[in-house]
């Protein structure tokens, strides 16, 4: 296959779904600039053997690669804490003029959230935001992950477990 042929399979075949993939680093590296320079070198590395790829699930096939990538770069910084990055969003002065109340709110509720998933083991918290956030199949995870799809199942559910467990706890210390 010539270069640009192979370039264009890959950019049909892996652009659909950057978002996925930033969004799976972000959860797994807690950072958004870690997860683009990480998303970056995923896609770097899914190039240099796209030719070998002979699957037919490239959402999959990419997920796994980011997800290797983040693994090993997670490896290397274990001693890291965790870190809150800049909320575009909440800084940038757009938005829809609701009530700032309701707006305070619904950030506390997402913040409350992000930091609950965010104590999770990231073996458990990489299978909800694959499920629940990215809406992929047991049987995708289990490809994703490289784990039986049988893990898959339980680790949703403690997952969800502890979820339950840490939000009944900090709404419980918050009334």
């Amino acid at each position: 296959m010539a270069a640009n042929e192979q370039l264009r399979a890959f950019e049909a075949a892996a652009l659909p779904h950057l978002d996925a993939a930033h969004n799976l680093a972000r959860w797994l590296t807690r950072n958004d600039h870690d997860a683009e320079d990480l998303v970056q070198e995923a896609y770097l590395r899914a190039f240099r053997f796209f030719a070998g790829f002979q699957g037919d699930d490239a959402r999959a096939w990419l997920l796994a690669v980011v997800r290797n990538v983040c693994y090993t770069w997670l490896k290397k910084q274990h001693n890291r804490g965790p870190t809150t990055a800049f909320d575009e969003e909440l800084h940038s002065g757009q938005g829809e003029s609701y009530n700032p109340e309701r707006l305070a709110l619904q950030h506390a509720d997402r913040q409350l959230l992000r930091e609950v998933l965010e104590e999770l083991p990231v073996e458990y918290r990489e299978v909800i935001v694959l499920r629940e956030l990215e809406g992929c199949s047991y049987k995708e995870i289990a490809v994703i992950a490289d784990i039986p799809l049988g893990t898959v199942m339980s680790r949703l559910t403690r997952a969800r477990k502890r979820l339950e467990q840490h939000l009944t706890r900090r709404l419980g210390k918050e009334s």
